[in-house]
């Protein structure tokens, strides 16, 4: 019987070490510092991005007043052509349905063109904005002593009190408005 006490008693000393230490040696263990931060928010809010807003909007502006212009170029010619049906000759007719269809198809190209030119831009643009980011992310993370920095959209939940997205615009709207050195 003192043998089977003992047996279980040797078992168990192990299984109380590891009770007794481990914990000592995490509280003594510095708590990683994590933060997170919302990119969306940074591109949108910054300065620079509000500005590549501005410039993108402009952009988008004047493609959809050329748009507009050769959309009404269409609906004029299709108000000549329907006024003008029973006077047209037939040879006319077609001439003026050919020249109808050639500008629908002006028409597709340059909004689908334009459409195209526009998102390639927005991407540039974020994409540059983003690698400015993730730069300073950087610089912050190894500064403050940061252990991990997440992106707001891959997190399940945080605390918001590990957000550090005001602290992150702010520091890159002063890193763009600081005179360049050279």
């Amino acid at each position: 019987m003192r043998k089977v006490v003992t047996r279980q008693l040797l078992a168990l000393c192990p299984l109380l070490f590891v009770l007794c230490i481990v914990p000592a040696f995490l509280f003594a263990a510095e708590f990683p510092k994590i933060g997170c931060v919302d990119l969306q928010k940074i591109v949108y809010e910054s300065e620079t991005g509000k500005k590549a807003k501005s410039d993108l909007d402009a952009l988008v502006k004047s493609k959809q007043s050329i748009v507009d212009e050769k959309l009404k170029a269409i609906e004029r010619l299709k108000g000549e052509i329907e006024k003008q049906a029973s006077v047209l000759s037939p040879e006319a007719r077609k001439s003026k349905q050919e020249e109808l269809e050639k500008m629908e198809r002006e028409y597709l190209r340059f909004a689908q063109d334009s459409e195209a030119e526009i998102r390639k831009k927005d991407a540039e643009l974020k994409d540059m904005i983003l690698k400015e980011v993730f730069e300073l992310i950087e610089k912050i993370g190894k500064e403050e002593g940061y252990t991990l920095i997440i992106e707001r959209s891959t997190a399940v939940y945080f605390d918001n009190i590990l957000d550090i997205t005001d602290k992150v615009i702010k520091k890159y709207n002063e890193l763009k408005t600081r005179p360049k050195k050279k």
